[in-house]
């Protein structure tokens, strides 16, 4: 006599192959990212500057000159004029940190109007750097050069490890003070050759390899 099927079982392992499938598809496109955006070397002209730690920053308080002047920021990355004491600046871009001054000064003066300009730039800055870390052969902080593609970047850590889920690597830019992140296409690049995967990097840019599940 020839064993009855168990239809709940066929159920229950149809269910089992179909959560697995999502998985893997899910496991396949990488994160829920917009791509990295391309740029050209000119670009870089045109990013806008991000206030770093050793920065001296020229603060205009209009009709206040006793509120205006020259500060450092301090390797914390913060500043401390009149008035406003331990402020965040590094990571902002100079615009980002005149409008937090005004809001600041707000409760002091009436309607403040500040402008901030950078007067010295750090000599020695991670900013000029392409750091990398996860799961790349060698992470390291790579010295940028104009016209750096991803490629480039990877090819100078060594590429990825076995355990590295490529495609599920994260560019991480900071843009107009504000951090954003963009989905890279590491496998593909790497592995299959597939170039219209390679994108620009800009100084600062940290690049996120993470580990495949499996």
């Amino acid at each position: 006599m020839n064993p009855s099927v168990n239809p709940g079982g066929a159920k229950h392992l149809t269910v089992l192959l179909l959560i697995i499938t999502v998985f893997l598809a899910a496991c396949a496109t990488g994160p829920n990212l917009p791509p990295a955006p391309d740029v050209m070397p000119e670009d870089r002209a045109l990013a806008d500057y991000v206030i770093g730690p050793g920065d001296s920053l020229n603060i205009s308080v209009w009709q206040q000159p006793q509120m205006s002047g020259t500060v450092p920021v301090r390797p914390d990355g913060r500043i401390t004029t009149p008035l406003v004491e331990d402020m965040e600046a590094a990571g902002k871009t100079p615009t980002r940190l005149a409008r937090d001054l005004e809001q600041a000064l707000n409760q002091y003066i009436r309607d403040p109007r500040v402008t901030v300009i950078v007067a010295s730039i750090a000599a020695s800055d991670e900013r000029e750097q392409i750091r990398v870390v996860g799961q790349a052969m060698a992470p390291s902080a790579v010295a940028y050069r104009d016209g750096m593609s991803v490629l480039d970047v990877m090819i100078s850590v060594g590429g990825l490890t076995d355990f590295a889920a490529g495609n599920r690597a994260i560019l991480v830019r900071t843009m107009d003070g504000e951090r954003r992140e963009f989905s890279l296409r590491l496998n593909d690049l790497l592995n299959r050759g597939d170039m219209t995967a390679d994108v620009r990097v800009l100084p600062g840019d940290v690049i996120v390899i993470p580990e495949s599940r499996f």
